[in-house]
Parts: structure tokens; C-alpha cells; sequence
């Protein structure tokens, strides 16, 4: 209850400042997405490929720097997030299952914190959010953007799935795809040699922050705070501001995140 205060918190934090999402005009989006394929097995710029922009990391946490030459022979699932989020909110039970899952069978999860706002930017409260989180595998803090550009990264949340000899064979970029994600791993850890996977996948029960949008019922998407960006209101606001503008029932608020113009690399 109180990591979910916390990170209700930096929410609502965030929201006061700007839009938490602002790439999809609505929910159907997210669904319309074209499915990313399998990536060739090509290495990227340098022989450790993007892998190598890890020694630019600002700062580690919960592990010691980890280098291109350390995961040779590893499996390793690049997590692009921000902590105010709540679309990687609602990705990270995931995340943090198939961490605990795989890990002994050669994966390694790697947290990329690129901050999105100037707060985020705070090694204290990534640190909070982190303990709040309950996030146990590597935190690479990239406030230089140098592991976001190394990846060609524009999303928050995105995953960059590299397998043992360091290539980006594959990625996915928001919500989504869970059991897709979860056959690639096992796909990738397979070819690296690993045994006893088999082709059971993670069953998580979101609460809380971490739980899905009812996308059914949502009527009034993700948008910017103020006056001159405010809309897609369910309900009409009108440009005489300040006024009170009335909520729809049962009123959720979710979409696939993307870059804000001004904000980030």
C-alpha cells in the first residue's frame, strides 16, 4: 500500500507539470500498432553493439557497472522506463516476473532510467522509486540519454531484447504483447543453450497502479494539463478557465507513450 502511494505521488507529480502520454489520439492506437518482427541478426555500430553505451550510464543501481565483456553469454532484456510513467507502471509485474524467472537460466534484466521530466533527473527519488518499486535487477540511470540514443530509442516504455553474442535481435515499444515478449526470451535463451525452460509463461495479477487500463469503458484519454494543450475531454471545457469540468463515470486514463516535443533527447 505505501509503494503504491509513492508512486501514485510522482503520478500526480508528473500530471502537474505536463502529460504523462501524448502520442495517441485515442485508445485505438495502441491496438493498431504494427506488430514488430524478429529483428536479423545483426550486430549494431561497434562489436558490442549497443551494449556498449551501457558505460555511459550515469550511475548503477543495485549492481556494480555491468559492461558489454560481463554479459557476454547472457540474455539480456533492455527496459527503457521513467519512474512517473504509468504506462511502464503497467508493464513492470511483468518485467519483474520473467527477471525473477529467467534469471537463473541466463537472463539479465537491465532497468534504463531516462528521465522524462527535470525531477526524474534526481538519483534520490529514482532511488525511492526504485526500493518503492521493488525493483531488484540492474538500474542503468541514463540522465545523458546515451543508452536512448545508442538503441535509437523514442519510447517510454520500451524493450530492446539482445541476445548472448550482445545483437538486438527484436523489440516492443508500450503496452502489450506480454506473451509474445515472454516466447522471445525464451526463444533467445534456448539458442544460448540454457535447458528445463519449457513454454509456460508468467502469471501475474496487476493491482493498483500496475493494473490495465479498462479500455472499454475509457472515454477521456491522456492529455496535457493547462489551458493552451488541454483536450479530448470527455466532458466539454471550455476555453473560460479556471471552471469546473465535470468527470465521466468510471473514467480511466491510459495510451502508449511516446516523445513530448521540447522533452527528452
Amino acid at each position: 500500500m505505501k509503494a503504491n502511494k509513492l508512486v501514485l505521488a510522482a503520478i500526480l507529480a508528473c500530471a502537474g507539470m505536463a502529460s504523462i502520454a501524448a502520442l495517441a489520439e485515442d485508445k485505438s492506437l495502441m491496438h493498431k500498432m504494427t506488430p514488430v518482427k524478429e529483428m536479423p541478426a545483426k550486430a549494431q555500430s561497434g562489436s558490442d553493439g549497443a551494449l556498449s553505451s551501457l558505460s555511459s550510464a550515469t550511475e548503477w543501481l543495485n549492481s556494480p557497472p555491468l559492461t558489454p565483456a560481463s554479459l557476454r553469454g547472457k540474455v539480456v532484456l533492455i527496459d527503457v522506463w521513467t519512474y512517473t510513467c504509468i504506462n511502464w507502471l503497467r508493464t513492470l509485474s511483468y518485467v519483474r516476473a520473467w527477471a525473477e524467472k529467467y534469471k537463473d537460466h541466463g537472463l539479465v534484466v537491465i532497468g534504463v532510467h531516462a528521465p522524462e521530466f527535470p525531477f526524474e533527473r534526481n538519483l534520490d527519488n529514482v532511488r525511492r522509486s526504485v526500493q518503492a518499486m521493488g525493483l531488484t535487477y540492474p538500474i542503468a540511470v541514463d540522465n545523458d540519454f546515451a543508452i536512448w540514443r545508442a538503441f535509437k530509442n523514442q519510447y517510454w516504455p520500451a524493450l530492446y531484447f539482445v541476445d548472448a553474442q550482445g545483437r538486438t535481435r527484436h523489440h516492443h515499444f508500450g503496452e502489450g504483447s506480454y506473451d509474445e515478449s515472454e516466447k522471445f526470451i525464451q526463444k533467445l535463451l534456448t539458442e544460448a543453450g540454457a535447458t528445463g525452460i519449457g513454454q509456460e509463461l508468467v502469471s501475474v495479477d496487476p493491482r493498483g497502479v500496475e493494473a490495465a487500463a479498462d479500455w472499454e469503458s475509457l472515454r477521456s484519454p491522456e492529455t496535457y494539463l493547462g489551458q493552451e494543450r488541454t483536450e479530448r475531454f470527455a466532458s466539454p471545457a471550455l476555453p473560460s478557465w479556471p471552471r469546473a469540468v465535470s468527470m465521466p463515470p468510471r473514467r480511466n486514463c491510459g495510451s502508449i507513450i511516446g516523445p513530448l516535443p521540447g522533452i527528452g533527447p
